[in-house]
């Protein structure tokens, strides 16, 4: 039974991870509310990643894996987007991401081998107009992500996941009506909008002992859309 801990996991993908997890690990999440952690088998911890330091006093002397899922996505088009707003963006997703990975980083390195997943998007490999200020996020996190993993091998794994549009609270003004869902759908070779479950199951794998020679790896988890033409 590992000890694992998720920084932002009561709603979404973190929520859905959650929910594979609590039967057979030791579970913590760090996140600014509970909502929708009631029934589950998790240790709770209020944290809000954008203002407070993680108490590790709250955590195991071990940690055997470590989820971060805060993130933001702001699409609008470049000439409309004030350097503030890179700013925000890269505070969510990056900067947010090394202090928590630093203040943990004992408790990582005391397991035998621990894993660190990280959350990308699609848009970091893809030129795709109106995400200038997301991917530029998402690839300092993936740029971050292969030297940590070359730093850390073979103490600790670091892998990401790089999602398409995924039907979660965060992407809910993106496909809050089916017509929204029907048009994203088709982007993709696979039909369909990706959802919370499909991540969650690339990250408990990553998490589990059977990813133990992977590491430094992005994977698009995405519907096909990074690497395959749509059918007309």
């Amino acid at each position: 039974m590992k000890n694992i801990l998720l920084i932002g996991g009561s709603y979404g993908i973190g929520l859905a991870l959650v929910k594979e997890l609590q039967h057979d690990h030791n579970v913590f999440v760090a996140s600014r509310t509970n909502e929708n952690l009631e029934n589950i088998n998790c240790t709770y911890i209020p944290f809000d990643a954008t203002t407070d330091t993680l108490d590790v006093t709250k955590l195991p002397e071990t940690l055997d894996g470590l989820v971060y899922c805060p993130g933001s996505i702001n699409l609008r088009p470049f000439k409309g987007l004030k350097p503030e707003a890179f700013e925000t963006d890269l505070q969510i997703n990056f900067i947010n991401l090394i202090k928590v990975i630093q203040t943990v980083l004992p408790n990582l390195t005391a397991s035998k081998q621990s894993s660190i997943v990280l959350f990308s998007s699609v848009a970091a490999g893809m030129g795709m107009p109106f995400h200038t200020s997301v991917a530029a996020a998402k690839g300092a996190v993936e740029g971050f992500a292969k030297a940590l993993a070359a730093e850390y091998a073979p103490k600790i794994r670091i892998n990401v996941i790089a999602p398409s549009l995924t039907d979660t609270p965060l992407a809910d003004k993106f496909l809050n009506s089916e017509e929204k869902k029907e048009k994203s759908a088709l982007r993709h070779p696979m039909k369909r909008v990706g959802t919370a479950d499909d991540i969650a199951q690339m990250a408990k794998f990553l998490l589990s002992d059977k990813s133990s020679w992977t590491t430094g790896q992005i994977f698009n988890v995405d519907g096909g859309m990074s690497t395959l033409l749509v059918n007309a």
